[in-house]
């Protein structure tokens, strides 16, 4: 399970900018982002980074650092190859759910972001981004940072000491005060759910260990297999406690606004059975 990002490669960018689940995801964690008064002057992490997509929109809303750590050497090649912005695919997500906007630029309209935009803004965003190759259990002391973003990671901890030694290494690297924003999935769906039509699909369950190991399917062309543990919330937040986070909070999937691809019934399903929640702690 800890290497399956690297033999999935490419196939998870294609679901990331395709898949419903991760538009909801995106606007999920840019809402909460806004909330906090965004991330301009900030020092960021951004933990189970991927392909850095979230990492750049950091960098996009003006971070003064964004650091994103991945343990897929493939996944950190690929964000790095992704340069600064951009890359196949990504505008098209921004574009749907709304991006981070760097201060003074234009909402709407015709000055509306795309990716050839993204290029031209890399000279001056480039020096922000750096990605490391680390397991999220052992992070290195490299802040210390005002936010930490985690977009399934803690879902990858094999058993609890792994879980706990996540929270407790996110917690070193943060300043006091510092936030941590993690979308975490949901546990109990299965078999009463079908993902599907959002891009994902739990295929097995299987009872064993510290949390049952869940079997899934990325529905990319070919799809992509992978697994993960089924952790209770209560489990994410004792592990945060005995971090030392000093508040642990919980909200609600938000879901894009309908358009003509995914109507509001489409979305009013998916709330039903959210995919994911978002988690919040304070330093």
């Amino acid at each position: 399970m800890r290497f399956q990002y690297d033999t999935i490669g490419e196939r998870f960018v294609e679901s990331k900018t395709t898949a419903a689940f991760a538009a909801a995801d995106t606007h999920t964690l840019l809402g909460a982002l806004d909330a906090l008064g965004g991330v301009r002057g900030l020092d960021t992490l951004d933990l189970a980074c991927g392909y850095g997509y979230n990492t750049r929109l950091l960098a996009r809303g003006g971070a003064r650092r964004a650091v994103g750590v991945d343990i897929s050497e493939e996944m950190i090649r690929l964000a790095r190859a992704h340069g600064v912005i951009g890359g196949n695919g990504v505008g098209a997500l921004e574009l749907a759910v709304g991006a981070v906007r760097p201060a003074g630029a234009a909402a709407s309209g015709a000055d509306e972001d795309t990716e050839a935009d993204h290029g031209a803004a890399a000279p001056t965003e480039a020096a922000s981004i750096e990605y490391v190759v680390a397991d999220a259990a052992k992070l290195p002391q490299m802040g210390p940072f005002d936010l930490a973003t985690a977009v399934y990671l803690f879902n990858y901890a094999g058993d609890r000491s792994a879980l706990h030694a996540m929270f407790r290494s996110i917690r070193a690297n943060l300043r006091d005060g510092g936030r941590l924003l993690a979308i975490v999935p949901n546990a109990g769906a299965y078999p009463n759910v079908d993902w599907s039509p959002y891009g994902v699909r739990i295929v097995d369950r299987v009872q064993e260990g510290d949390a049952p190991l869940l079997k899934a399917q990325f529905l990319t062309q070919p799809p992509a297999d992978f697994e993960f543990r089924e952790w209770a919330h209560a489990d994410f937040a004792e592990a945060a406690v005995e971090a030392g986070f000093s508040t642990v909070g919980w909200q609600p999937n938000r879901t894009p606004p309908a358009d003509g691809a995914r109507d509001e019934a489409y979305w009013t399903a998916y709330r039903a059975w959210p995919i994911s929640s978002l988690m919040t702690c304070t330093a």
